[in-house]
């Protein structure tokens, strides 16, 4: 993408500025294809833009039930809402997954850049069980990590590369839809049209 910024990209960057006060301003929802061909949704925290581009972050398991969904169809809606300034962000694009296999150096130093930002917490959760398989009545684990080496294996970065945003804003009952071509020469160009609410 050229240095231009996407225009829907600073309408979020200000709702994400307005609404930071509020913790769950960084979550939104997911949705994407289930195998069985129904809509799967769940939340997901917001792990920043990919470096100079509006390309979306998200951390999750390699273990969990969205992987096979965006293996079958790459392609994916987030839906998000900011309560203070009542704007929604509908971004929808395809999903790149970047796990420990990828034979791409460059997707796997931001694989391991997006690692070493996570809490440790956070991190802690992908040496878990697997996640969405019955719990098994056992004592809690305890688990370390050395901080020294890189990501886990389960570890996985998600990167959504927008190609159509709708953007709603209901105080002023104003809503832009924003749609991304490829320009004659490689680049991501936007259009944006004001539609009805």
């Amino acid at each position: 993408m050229g240095t231009a910024t996407a225009p829907w990209k600073l309408l979020l960057l200000h709702a994400m500025e307005s609404n930071s006060h509020l913790k769950h301003s960084s979550f939104f929802q997911l949705a994407t294809i289930g195998l069985n061909g129904r809509p799967s949704n769940r939340t997901v925290v917001f792990r920043g833009f990919q470096e100079n581009s509006d390309k979306i972050q998200i951390n999750t398991d390699t273990r969990t039930r969205k992987i096979e969904e965006i293996k079958h169809c790459p392609f994916a809606e987030i839906c998000w809402y900011f309560t203070d300034s009542w704007e929604q962000f509908r971004i929808n694009g395809r999903i790149d997954i970047i796990d420990g296999l990828d034979p791409d150096p460059v997707k796997l130093q931001i694989r391991e850049k997006s690692w070493s930002a996570s809490s440790v917490k956070s991190r802690l959760q992908y040496l878990g069980p697997n996640p969405g398989l019955p719990c098994l009545e056992q004592q809690p684990l305890e688990f370390s990590l050395d901080s020294s080496t890189g990501p886990v294996d389960a570890f996985c970065l998600l990167v959504l590369d927008p190609d159509q945003v709708d953007y709603l804003n209901l105080k002023s009952n104003q809503r832009l839809m924003f749609t991304s071509r490829l320009s004659d020469d490689g680049e991501k160009c936007w259009t944006s049209e004001s539609v009805n609410p």
